[in-house]
């Protein structure tokens, strides 16, 4: 057997072992031989470019000082894109990755940072027909949300929810399309299960504490401080691991009678890996959307096969438009209603203007912060 780049496992002819050598393909691996060309930018000058907007610009790669706001031009608007007027956006530790030269865009998109955002539609495409010019939005992007301007596919805008702030809507488009992904159209969360959350306090980890519990799930979370637990158990956390003082398989196993939980959404990676298997419950279903401790291990299948254990992986950034626009065609139908009902919150830690993206991206990485960083245009 052995691991695909859809994250799912396939059988080939393999030695008799009952151990298996996992890799993963992830964003590290895949910026490592283009790092020395990714975001290097020709010089230009005045009479060959008209700058119109103000951009985050990731001069080098390397640490949070080679980002510069500087002048750019304008987006140029597709026929099926919208013209967004960006008012906030919020960041991701993929842009941390990207700017570390880890993480480059997805061919086609814009070179400048930044996942989502929030707006006004500024210009619409001769093929688009839902949205108009001074339509409030907010957008899943795969990159440019680090600006004044964004263009984007038509299908991958939102409405912003009725009671949010046009800012705090920046906060929702990636996790929301993260989250209802790959744990409920992927790995079928429903009501009476449970769920754990490595990284409660993340930005992901306070939206998914949020809705699972919305869809009647009863949630574990991990987080390595009192004060981030007790952020997650004020979001409706159930069970409040602290993983630098408790074992989470230990805790998992004592709060469900030796059963264990029934999906898992991990950010760590390797070192979690086999802990997490045996964190699982019976038919349990394991999702990777990161590989923070890195991402080769080796795993004992023995335990996959005695209790049906399903482990799949996944990114948002590298779907195809027509994918994104899927998803977030379900986010607005099967979460936007809990958000206008005040069921799932808005959790920012702190606005910075653009121009201090840098001082964003030092606090992201002293992962001190609870919820989503954002930064207001």
């Amino acid at each position: 057997m052995s691991w695909s780049s859809k994250g799912q496992f396939e059988n080939r002819p393999h030695e008799n072992s009952s151990h298996m050598h996992l890799s993963f393909l992830t964003p590290e691996h895949l910026g490592s031989s283009l790092s020395r060309t990714t975001h290097q930018r020709r010089e230009r000058g005045p009479s060959q470019r008209n700058p119109t907007m103000k951009a985050v610009v990731i001069t080098t790669p390397g640490d949070p000082e080679v980002l510069r706001l500087q002048e750019v031009e304008d987006p140029k608007l597709e026929d099926d894109h919208v013209l967004i007027k960006i008012a906030a956006t919020a960041l991701n530790r993929a842009d941390t990755l990207q700017r570390k030269g880890m993480y480059p865009p997805p061919k086609g998109a814009s070179e400048y940072p930044g996942l989502e955002c929030s707006g006004t539609i500024e210009a619409v495409g001769k093929g688009v027909s839902r949205w108009k010019v001074g339509d409030q939005v907010c957008a899943l992007l795969a990159g440019g949300g680090y600006a004044e301007k964004v263009a984007v596919p038509a299908g991958q805008v939102l409405p912003v929810p009725a009671g949010i702030s046009l800012k705090d809507a920046a906060s929702f488009p990636e996790v929301a399309c993260t989250v209802w992904s790959t744990v409920f159209m992927m790995s079928h969360l429903s009501a009476g299960e449970t769920f754990l959350i490595h990284g409660g306090s993340s930005g992901i980890g306070t939206f998914a504490i949020q809705i699972a519990k919305y869809y009647g799930a009863r949630v574990f979370v991990t987080a390595g401080s009192g004060e981030k637990l007790a952020a997650c158990e004020d979001l409706g956390a159930d069970v409040c691991i602290n993983y630098k003082t408790e074992d989470f398989v230990a805790r998992v196993k004592e709060e469900t009678a030796g059963k264990g939980v029934d999906v898992i959404l991990d950010c760590i990676g390797a070192s979690y890996f086999q802990r997490n298997l045996d964190s699982l419950n019976f038919d349990g279903r394991l999702f990777i959307i990161g590989t923070q401790s890195g991402a080769v291990t080796q795993v004992d299948l023995r335990g996959l096969l005695a209790r049906r254990l399903t482990v799949q992986a996944a990114g948002l950034r590298t779907r195809s438009t027509e994918n994104k626009a899927a998803i977030v065609s379900e986010v607005e139908k099967k979460v936007w209603p809990a958000i206008e009902q005040g069921k799932v919150k808005p959790v920012v830690y702190k606005y910075l203007p653009l121009a201090e993206a840098a001082e964003g991206h030092r606090l992201m990485e002293s992962s001190k912060h609870v919820g989503k960083i954002v930064l207001v245009a």
